[in-house]
């Protein structure tokens, strides 16, 4: 894909909905600038993702290998600290129960809530690299560079084209609504749906094809990333207090040397 260098970027309002995880962009595109982004969330620089046990808010960019064997001992005994139950009826579920898709406005008090920019580009601009920026604005992003974790490889994002990325719940809202968010006030569904601690932008069709499988089911293609996604995983599943299934915690150790 051809990167975007200035002029005037595509009017582009995308709409795409992958298995509880609604990836949405809007808004007329204008001439794009390169500049600093919101102070509240830093741009990754020089594509140094982190490691998530150095990350466990979610604030950092990227999501780093885990290739230590003193990490891996630490990430299993992270992963050990999760519960476990079978997961619950489906029934009932609709993204809509999460709240508005990509809110600056989740109440929880969460990273980067109400700081004037909405969800998804709050997470382009913390992970992506030579962000470009809608013309007066230095929320909207046009184009980027992402260091894909998930499959291990470059994309060169344009607005105009922007389901190539797509924004992925760790933990699917699908998946947590099984496991016990179904009961939850609808403002902490909102917290756990616009958490950076459980967004990563992605290659979209990766992202597709995970739908809201659990670790046991699905699991990056890049396996040098495995046991960094199974520790970020565990890290939702505790800040939110949410069980796993007995095979998707045997799973997340496994890719973690258990």
């Amino acid at each position: 894909m051809k990167r975007l260098r200035g002029g005037i970027a595509a009017v582009a309002v995308v709409l795409v909905t992958v298995s509880g995880c609604r990836t949405e962009t809007g808004g007329a595109g204008g001439p794009e600038r390169t500049g600093t982004p919101g102070s509240a969330v830093p741009t990754a620089g020089n594509g140094r993702a982190v490691n998530p046990l150095d990350n466990p808010d979610g604030t950092k960019p990227g999501l780093a290998a885990i290739t230590s064997g003193a990490d891996e001992a630490k990430a299993r005994s992270l992963i050990e600290k999760v519960a476990t139950k079978g997961r619950g009826p489906k029934t009932g579920y609709d993204r809509d129960e999460f709240g508005y898709a990509w809110t600056d406005a989740a109440p929880g008090g969460i990273p980067f809530a109400h700081n004037g920019c909405d969800s998804r580009n709050d997470l382009l601009k913390r992970d992506g690299e030579g962000v470009r920026f809608r013309a007066g604005s230095n929320c909207v992003v046009t184009s980027m560079t992402l260091h894909d974790p998930y499959t291990g490889k470059t994309i060169e994002w344009t607005k105009s084209h922007a389901a190539t990325v797509q924004i992925d719940h760790v933990m699917p809202l699908s998946y947590d609504w099984q496991m016990g968010a179904s009961r939850w006030t609808k403002g902490k569904r909102e917290d756990i749906a616009n958490d950076p601690l459980n967004l990563i932008p992605v290659d979209g069709p990766t992202n597709g094809a995970k739908g809201d499988s659990g670790p046991a089911t699905w699991l990056p293609p890049n396996k040098q990333i495995r046991c960094a996604y199974s520790v970020r995983f565990a890290q939702v599943s505790l800040k939110y207090d949410l069980p796993v299934t007995v095979a998707d915690k045997q799973m997340m150790l496994r890719q973690c040397g258990g």
